[in-house]
């Protein structure tokens, strides 16, 4: 399974575009123009992984939504947009996508790009009033994206990696028998800070742990982990903390199982998309996830969507990308409010709204965009009701943490256009 749809490489790029990129997505009775929303992530090379089901579901989300009157009436239209995880090849997409006139730009595999990304906009927004463009930020996480560099242009339906910190520090405060933690993390901004909020949080929270290891490695490069995982057995962890995200985190994830590390993988992305499949039973009870969702949802109209994707796709539902349900959502409540599609009307809607998920309440924050919500620790079972990648594994509940104790305050000082 895995190693059938995961990745696009040079040979199989071209197959992968026609199969996703042959159609839009839109209602056939809708007689407005369609809302193109413009998909900037990796689409081929060793995170496509995390690209190629970012576009499936949004593609799957848009035909519900259609059905039920988009955008006030304007059907969502998805394309995408390869960048490689690259920042400087995000620019050149964003620049094809602004030539197009598309004023909707979703990207989250990445906080370098995220950064670029927020740069850019508001330097096009300045130069082009009345084609200003939104940057809805799925999963760039670095909390600075909502601090000193936040923008009004700028919107994340993610939480924070402070916010995913705090309440998986939390958790382990509670947790007597880990005294030894092992951080390793991905060699840019995002991966820094996720160590540097483990290490500031567990300080706070549980003085008497002991940092075994802090290891940093170079993004979708690495493709043996066994010198890492070595040294994390050899450190006698407790607990391993990990922000790592698509092949990064599959083949760490694979590395420990194979060497039979079974002390808790405390993970943000454990259900980036093939990690369950080359990880197995060999996950069960070990490998946890500190995310939004969960696989055993109580909500069968949520489990139906699983099933129902995962057959016409074969990519899972929520396993990894739910987030941009709540975005697609979200802009769907805000455009019918204000009976428009215009980005700067959507963008003053979206600020302090609220939308209702199987999980819990969403709201975006009116300081710094960033979405205030619930999160749920999981971790992989087997024999699940809904399981993962054609297997019977997902993330089961082990505790959801309100809103209110995920929460992290902000420095943000925005600057607003006027209103008209």
């Amino acid at each position: 399974m895995f190693a059938k749809k995961m990745l696009c490489n040079a040979t199989a790029a071209v197959l992968c575009f026609s199969f996703l990129f042959s159609a839009t997505t839109q209602a056939a009775p809708a007689d407005k123009e369609p809302v193109t929303i413009a998909i900037i992530d990796p689409l081929t090379g060793p995170m496509a992984g995390v690209g190629l089901p970012l576009v499936a579901h949004m593609k799957f989300e848009a035909e519900r939504l259609n059905a039920e009157g988009g955008m006030n009436g304007h059907p969502f239209r998805i394309v995408g947009l390869d960048n490689k995880v690259s920042p400087q090849e995000s620019l050149v997409q964003l620049q094809k996508a602004a030539d197009d006139g598309i004023r909707y730009i979703v990207q989250g595999n990445g906080s370098s790009v995220g950064s670029a990304l927020i740069s850019a906009i508001d330097k096009h927004n300045r130069r082009n009033p009345g084609e200003e463009m939104l940057y809805l930020n799925h999963g760039a996480v670095d909390p600075v994206l909502t601090n000193e560099r936040c923008s009004f242009w700028h919107f994340r339906f993610d939480a924070g990696s402070d916010m995913k910190m705090n309440a998986l520090t939390n958790w382990i405060q509670g947790q007597k028998d880990i005294k030894k933690v092992y951080l390793i993390n991905q060699d840019y901004s995002f991966g820094h800070s996720v160590s540097q909020m483990a290490r500031d949080m567990l300080k706070e929270k549980r003085p008497d742990i002991e940092i075994v290891g802090n290891d940093f490695h170079p993004l979708a490069k690495v493709k043996d982990f066994t010198p890492y995982a070595t040294k994390i057995k050899a450190s006698g962890a407790d607990a391993i903390i990990s922000g790592n995200w698509g092949q990064d985190m599959v083949l760490l994830a694979k590395t420990l199982a194979d060497f039979g590390v079974d002390a808790p993988f405390l993970t943000y992305y454990a259900g980036s998309p093939g990690t369950v499949t080359q990880v197995g039973e060999r996950g069960v009870d070990h490998i946890y996830q500190i995310y939004a969702y969960y696989g055993d949802t109580e909500d069968p109209e949520i489990g139906q969507r699983q099933k129902d994707m995962y057959e016409q796709t074969d990519w899972d539902y929520f396993l990894f990308y739910p987030r941009l349900t709540t975005m697609m959502e979200m802009l769907k409540k805000a455009a019918d409010q204000v009976q428009s599609v215009d980005p700067v009307k959507i963008a003053f809607a979206m600020e302090g709204l609220s939308v209702d998920m199987d999980t819990g309440t969403y709201t975006m924050r009116k300081e710094d965009h960033q979405v205030q919500q619930p999160m749920v620790l999981s971790v992989m079972k087997g024999d699940m009701p809904y399981g993962a990648e054609g297997t019977d594994y997902n993330f089961a509940k082990v505790a959801l943490i309100p809103a209110a104790e995920v929460a992290m305050p902000t420095t943000c000082k925005m600057r607003r256009p006027r209103r008209d």
